[in-house]
């Protein structure tokens, strides 16, 4: 798969000429698809030649992943971009003692964000998109990733300019710092609305989702597009709960209105938007709760923190030090 994808004759966007995708989901570059592709590959395999063509300089320049380059856009991990993950799989090539050439943990770390603050503090990276709740969960997991990297390696920190980052201050980005608020609390219900944005966590959570699978019932009837209108504008619940299911975010003053007809997909589940929160709840558990996980499923790795082994991943990669 790997080989086809990289094959100049037959490589293109993925969207281009697909009328049904182009307005929702138009991609902007697949270099950076390449760069994260060939780093997982190096990690899978070992070989060498995966990591020189993810830090070739071309390729670099191809992809954008250069500091200095003023496309915020880029520096969101999302659907359409993987610059932000690609740069962190690369950061840990330093803790292999590699010389890359390319200092991909200093990327990482000044990679700039915008974005706009709720009334109660929840960050939303706009990205100039709607539904911000996706890059919210995919960019709180990785500034966890991050930080399990660098306490991995032993490094406390970095300097942003005259100021030293710690670990700590890391793994704060992916909370709200105000009211020591947690960024998925918000979202599961610790928000002013006292609403869970993921059906089926808590009493109160979105039951209009802009979904068919959601609202058209099982009644038997094979229903058109245009013939399931009538649920899609039904201000009645959904018959069919999506349990584990994101919408897609409430308004800057933390609002949300429990419809389907709405600008920006608010009350909208997607596949791409729910990726990043599986792994941004596993990437926030307790040690502890991964310890007793652990101690059920009889892994026999111990306990604590000594239960999950971080490292499995990497295995294919030469050590430079004994």
């Amino acid at each position: 798969m790997y080989k086809f994808a990289r094959r100049a004759t037959t490589r293109t966007l993925y969207s281009s000429g697909q009328p049904d995708v182009e307005p929702y989901y138009k991609s902007t570059s697949y270099w950076d698809e390449y760069m994260w592709s060939a780093a997982w590959m190096y990690y899978a395999t070992g070989d060498a030649s995966y990591v020189s063509f993810a830090t070739d300089p071309r390729l670099r320049k191809n992809a954008r992943a250069l500091f200095g380059i003023n496309v915020v856009d880029l520096f969101v991990l999302s659907w359409d971009s993987k610059v932000p993950g690609a740069q962190l799989l690369l950061s840990r090539l330093h803790m292999f003692g590699c010389n890359t050439g390319y200092p991909y943990d200093y990327e990482q770390s000044r990679s700039p964000a915008s974005g706009t603050n709720t009334g109660d503090n929840m960050f939303k990276f706009d990205r100039y998109r709607g539904q911000p709740l996706q890059y919210v969960v995919a960019n709180a997991f990785l500034a966890a990733l991050y930080a399990n990297y660098l306490e991995a390696g032993n490094v406390k920190g970095w300097y942003c300019g005259s100021k030293f980052m710690t670990i700590n201050d890391l793994r704060a980005f992916a909370r709200s710092q105000r009211n020591s608020k947690h960024w998925l609390n918000y979202i599961l219900g610790d928000n002013p609305k006292k609403m869970s944005y993921v059906v089926g966590v808590g009493k109160k959570y979105p039951r209009r989702l802009h979904h068919r699978g959601a609202s058209t019932p099982n009644d038997g009837i094979k229903y058109t597009c245009t013939g399931g209108y009538k649920w899609r504008d039904s201000s009645k619940a959904d018959p069919n709960l999506l349990t584990g299911a994101m919408v897609g975010e409430p308004d800057r003053s933390d609002g949300f209105t429990d419809s389907r007809n709405g600008a920006g997909g608010h009350n909208e589940p997607t596949l791409a938007g729910n990726a990043g929160l599986p792994a941004a709840l596993v990437s926030k558990v307790p040690e502890p709760l991964v310890a007793s996980l652990v101690a059920v499923t009889g892994s026999g790795r111990g306990s604590g923190a000594s239960a999950v082994d971080k490292s499995t991943m990497f295995a294919a990669v030469p050590r430079k030090f004994p």
